[in-house]
């Protein structure tokens, strides 16, 4: 127990110590355009719109893509997400807070907050998801692929903080 008294500080004079990250580069405009889409795309479910949803979605996307068995193709991934669109028993957030574009490929990533539903109970997790966007021939940026990292539960402080955080756009410098 002693030891707990003797570290704790010494971890928090560590911490105090350690140099700050630098902030990071600011936003291209290409970067900015995957932002807003990532934000569009999230809207989509938070509206409960299929088709604003699945307009979002590669026809050749695969979600889940970590996972063994994930999604393939626009048709199965809308199927999928049907109940999550419609809002049954989970609602689903997240926003962006990184996006690097090389040409017409784009990278995204950022929180995730889900809120399951069920019998009067209420779960909230927390994860992180990557997506990565192509600009498809109309200019158009599209999910290919889709993942993220598994949830953990969280306490409703800790979803507050998550809303709280929720950029209303591009920090674009």
């Amino acid at each position: 127990m002693a030891f707990a008294f003797v570290l704790v500080p010494a971890l928090a004079a560590a911490a105090a110590a350690a140099p700050t990250p630098p902030p990071p580069a600011p936003f291209s405009a290409d970067e900015c355009a995957v932002f807003a889409r990532e934000l569009s795309f999230a809207k989509s479910v938070a509206d409960h719109d299929a088709a604003a949803f699945a307009e979002h979605v590669a026809p050749d996307a695969a979600f889940a893509a970590g996972s063994p068995h994930p999604q393939r193709g626009r048709d199965a991934i809308v199927r999928a997400w049907t109940p999550i669109v419609k809002g049954e028993g989970l609602r689903l957030e997240w926003y962006p807070v990184r996006t690097t574009v090389v040409g017409d490929i784009a990278w995204s990533t950022g929180p995730a907050l889900a809120e399951e539903s069920e019998k009067g109970t209420t779960r909230l997790t927390r994860s992180t998801f990557q997506s990565v966007w192509r600009r498809n021939a109309q200019g158009v940026w599209q999910v290919v692929f889709d993942g993220g990292t598994p949830p953990r539960e969280v306490q409703a402080a800790d979803a507050e903080a998550f809303r709280k955080a929720r950029p209303a756009a591009c920090p674009r410098a």
